[in-house]
């Protein structure tokens, strides 16, 4: 079935067209929920909660761009939707200046992705969300603070400090390895 047929079923209340649609999709969508979940528990309901969205509002669907890009849009404001009636993105400082900026050594990319996804889901929640609005989904720092009803300076503020965190847990990390490697090598000498 194409995904022209399978969006028209599903608009007319198909089960089994709901269901391929998901089988289809779900992946990305976990994928998306995930970076901005503090854990897999909370990433499966904001998946459910994201197709649950999908299902009721694919009426509205005009077929106008991409569908993909459509259900990650209700998927990234749906998991935003929820952080907002919990209060987690509340403003802590709009305070914002260029030494906050924090940049990332290539050095350090050398930490393994599931690594890097861990220490993003370690940030508290108002850091996450603006560093993976920003750093992986590309949205400005505008857009952003449209998104979470803050300012701008804020969403800047937000985004350093959570690439300050993230940089001191790489260097720790690496920092471990090194310290790791060296009790290797000496007891090895010995």
């Amino acid at each position: 079935m194409s995904l022209e047929e399978l969006i028209h079923n599903c608009k007319k209340g198909d089960r089994k067209a709901q269901s391929q649609l998901y089988s289809k999709y779900a992946a990305v969508l976990f994928g998306i929920c995930l970076k901005y979940s503090r854990n897999k528990a909370e990433a499966e309901d904001s998946l459910h909660d994201s197709f649950m969205t999908i299902f009721n509002k694919i009426a509205q669907y005009k077929s106008e761009g991409s569908f993909e890009g459509w259900i990650k849009r209700i998927t990234v404001n749906t998991v935003l939707q929820k952080y907002r009636k919990e209060k987690l993105l509340e403003v802590v400082s709009d305070n914002y200046t260029k030494e906050e900026v924090v940049e990332i050594q290539e050095k350090d990319a050398t930490i393994p992705l599931q690594t890097l996804l861990k220490y993003i889901q370690e940030l508290p929640d108002k850091y996450r969300t603006t560093f993976n609005l920003y750093v992986l989904d590309g949205y400005s720092h505008k857009e952003i603070s449209n998104l979470l009803g803050t300012s701008e300076g804020t969403s800047k503020s937000n985004l350093a400090r959570a690439r300050m965190i993230l940089k001191e847990k790489i260097e720790t990390k690496t920092t471990e390895a090194i310290i790791g490697l060296l009790i290797i090598v000496l007891d090895n000498s010995l």
